[in-house]
């Protein structure tokens, strides 16, 4: 009951995306499996800090990486936060729970040299698959949106006076990017061959072959193939290209408060995480290149 009461807290009033909420979901039934299965407990009255703690000491002996812990921590944050909202509990236990140090992780980004030679030199076909994959390419690189953001684009969206793109983010926070003629041209070319290839009523920008609005893993799949031709990264996912965006903007003299708001973080510090891009590409220049290095 009070899972699905929290659900719903979730999706309609902190209006988090379908995928964080599931996310939610999945931990607190983990959770729960843990109570039922080692304790015998089912009342979340029942519950005591150190109980939570074995869990969270079991996800730990499982192999379970600090940031997929913290992530369920998160979760059981927000649930017990709900929990003394609602009057169902008075103490909340999570206030005795620390989190494991996350180990930093630089984001995976593509060499400008890489990029160009996508853009460039790789073939995409001449007909509306062709150019509706490119754009997306080019759109994910030039501005830096999520994957969710790209999907749920629709043509309404593009100001072609102004030559800007009107993105819905998290929380629904709306944001304003600019876009280069050269994508502008590309989004129009695009939708006159949409127009001869697929029947479709939709105000979607992007569709499928068969006119239907086009869906995250399509896109991931159009990133993935695309960046196979010209980089060998382990990760080849949209949210790369974001990185690629990011760490391109700074390097090449950018402000950060600005690249902030381009990528439509809610606070600085999220944004900071790709000076430190910067910071080694300058170790690097500095040892090839200092005679006492």
């Amino acid at each position: 009951m009070h899972q699905e009461a929290f659900t719903k807290y979730l999706r309609f009033e902190k209006r988090l995306s379908p995928h964080t909420v599931i996310s939610y979901t999945n931990d607190l039934a983990q959770f729960y499996a843990y109570l039922k299965g080692i304790y015998s407990l089912e009342d979340i009255k029942e519950v005591s800090h150190s109980i939570i703690r074995s869990w969270i000491v079991s996800l730990m002996d499982d192999k379970l990486s600090p940031r997929s812990v913290n992530r369920k921590i998160s979760t059981l944050k927000s649930f017990y936060k709900f929990l003394v909202r609602e009057k169902v509990l008075e103490i909340n236990p999570m206030h005795k729970i620390q989190s494991p140090k996350n180990p930093k992780r630089l984001p995976v980004f593509v060499e400008e040299s890489k990029m160009n030679a996508l853009i460039e030199d790789v073939s995409f076909s001449d007909d509306f698959e062709g150019r509706r994959n490119l754009l997306i390419i080019e759109l994910l690189y030039s501005t830096g949106m999520r994957r969710i953001e790209l999907v749920n684009l629709k043509e309404i969206d593009i100001n072609f006076h102004n030559c800007t793109v009107k993105v819905l983010g998290k929380r629904n926070k709306e944001r304003l990017i600019p876009l280069t003629d050269g994508i502008i041209t590309l989004i129009k070319e695009y939708i006159k061959e949409r127009s001869k290839a697929v029947q479709a009523n939709s105000d979607y920008l992007f569709l499928t072959e068969k006119g239907n609005h086009i869906y995250p893993g399509a896109v991931y799949r159009i990133v993935k193939t695309s960046l196979e031709k010209v980089t060998t990264l382990a990760k080849k996912s949209p949210h790369v290209l974001r990185h690629t965006f990011a760490t391109h903007l700074l390097n090449n003299g950018a402000n950060l408060n600005a690249i902030k708001e381009l990528l439509g973080h809610a606070n600085l510090a999220a944004t900071q995480i790709y000076t430190h891009n910067t910071i080694e590409k300058l170790k690097s220049v500095y040892l090839k290149a200092h005679p006492k290095a």
